[in-house]
């Protein structure tokens, strides 16, 4: 513990946020960091909790030991707290930066409403390793004559690869996309995360010995059975990716588009690659000067919202069909728990109308092309009340309410009728592996990250990364020392 009375007498303090009217202006990330002074202050809060709820089950599901790199941090150890992070996450400066930070959430501190900023120390940390030289290719001392094959890029795929690589295996990645990273690189906002992150890591996954395929959609163009005749292990670490049917009439107008190949397309931009994607539609969409309909109230909407803001969309409004959250949770009926409340990203704070408790009943248009959303209010149960119905002007509607499930034109479709695939409550389809050992029913075939489990965080697919790796180097060595 770095400083036994630092929580007494130090506030909490984040790293700030260019203007809204600057960062708007560009797809760069905008947050203002914080000077290794601000970052000691702020891990000196850290109170060493007896039971520290921030890295249990409860809060960061990867096990991050945060009281030990906060008093590292404080203690100006840089190096170690390196050592420390890497121990148990691969890529702190991914969760760092895209993570919701449940860990604060459980941090004792929460309960004044001031945890310690967590989250903004471990990206600091991230970012101090690269600036210092700390992050490096680390070779296995000895090679096992084992292969396997990852599909998939994803953080669940990076994380297995890169763990599998050190204990020795021969390592081959193969990425659906032209450039590893999955939906960290072309789901998720450069605004957010810039993309330099992920080729850093890349470059260090191939100086361990990693080998990276990219182009290569598995299933279509090179078959699982060919990968488990030519390796002695396979994990299939795909995302989750096909959109939930909205069952909204109107979705064939011109202008409605699911949510994802919409913020792909803009990171192609960004990125100067052909927008064109495997999977998704390749028709330019663009909200410069358009009145834009987000449908939904998750991290995906927000991401169009701020997406659409960037490329000069006149009006946003997000339509959510949850009740409005109270302004504050009651802390001691959910602490350490993630509570529901009234939360506002940072792309929502750019201009967004939101609207609560809405149902979206029809995407409206004339002669093919959308000119507004239908909506009602709804009650308690989410069904519509009568006399409440109301129109959204809109040229370009986005539906983000989460994704039903792996492309079915891959892995599923080649393995249909071998690969158990199950289904949860809401009819999202996943494949069905336990998270011990992460077998399938196809022998020598594991599953890991959004396909196994949904669509999920960064840092759940990170840890499942790294448990299918052990388990896969256990079962063909006998024995590993990666860690669970």
């Amino acid at each position: 513990m770095g400083k036994v009375t630092g929580f007494l007498e130090i506030d909490r303090q984040v790293a700030k946020y260019q203007p809204a009217s600057d960062r708007i202006r560009h797809f760069k990330e905008f947050v203002i960091p914080m000077s290794d002074s601000e970052i000691s202050k702020q891990a000196a809060r850290c109170m060493d909790c007896g039971i520290p709820y921030c890295h249990g089950p409860t809060g960061c599901p990867v096990h991050n030991q945060i009281p030990d790199w906060n008093d590292l941090v404080y203690s100006d150890n840089w190096d170690e707290a390196i050592r420390n992070l890497h121990s148990t996450n691969n890529f702190p400066e991914f969760t760092g930066r895209i993570c919701p930070a449940p860990c604060e959430e459980a941090c004792t501190l929460n309960l004044e409403d001031a945890p310690v900023a967590i989250k903004t120390i471990e990206q600091a940390i991230a970012d101090k390793a690269y600036e210092r030289g700390f992050i490096v290719p680390q070779p296995a001392s000895r090679k096992t004559g084992k292969k396997v094959a990852v599909i998939g890029s994803g953080p669940a795929g990076l994380a297995a690869a890169q763990q599998l690589g050190r204990a020795g295996h021969e390592v081959h990645v193969y990425e659906r996309e032209d450039k590893p990273g999955g939906l960290l690189r072309y789901g998720i906002p450069d605004f957010k995360m810039e993309k330099h992150f992920i080729d850093r890591r890349v470059e260090q996954m191939s100086g361990e010995g990693v080998t990276f395929f990219c182009g290569v959609n598995v299933g279509v163009d090179k078959k699982v059975e060919d990968l488990r005749a030519e390796y002695d292990a396979v994990l299939y670490a795909g995302g989750s990716e096909t959109s939930r049917d909205a069952g909204i009439p109107g979705v064939e107008l011109h202008g409605v588009h699911d949510a994802m190949p919409y913020l792909v397309q803009q990171n192609k931009r960004v990125a100067r690659r052909n927008i064109d994607s495997i999977g998704w539609p390749s028709e330019p969409i663009v909200a410069g000067a358009k009145h834009v309909v987000v449908v939904g109230g998750g991290d995906t909407a927000s991401d169009c919202v701020g997406t659409a803001f960037r490329q000069g969309a006149v009006r946003v409004t997000q339509l959510d069909i949850r009740p409005r959250p109270p302004e504050k949770e009651d802390k001691l009926a959910v602490w350490p728990f993630w509570a529901t409340k009234m939360r506002t990203s940072s792309s929502q704070a750019e201009g967004a109308e939101r609207e609560f408790q809405v149902g979206t009943l029809e995407f409206v248009g004339e002669d093919g092309k959308l000119t507004g959303v239908k909506c009602c209010q709804v009650d308690e149960k989410r069904n519509p009340i009568a006399g409440s119905e109301f129109v959204i002007k809109a040229d370009l509607a986005f539906i983000a309410i989460g994704f039903r499930g792996p492309f079915e034109d891959s892995v599923v479709s080649e393995l249909e009728g071998q690969l158990k695939i199950g289904k949860d409550r809401r009819g999202a389809t996943f494949v069905e592996a336990n998270d011990q050992d992460y077998r399938t029913s196809v022998d020598k075939v594991w599953a890991a990250g959004d396909v196994r489990r949904g669509q999920s965080l960064v840092v759940w697919a990170i840890r499942e990364g790294r448990q299918a790796a052990r388990a896969i180097d256990l079962d063909l060595m006998g024995a590993t020392i990666l860690p669970r």
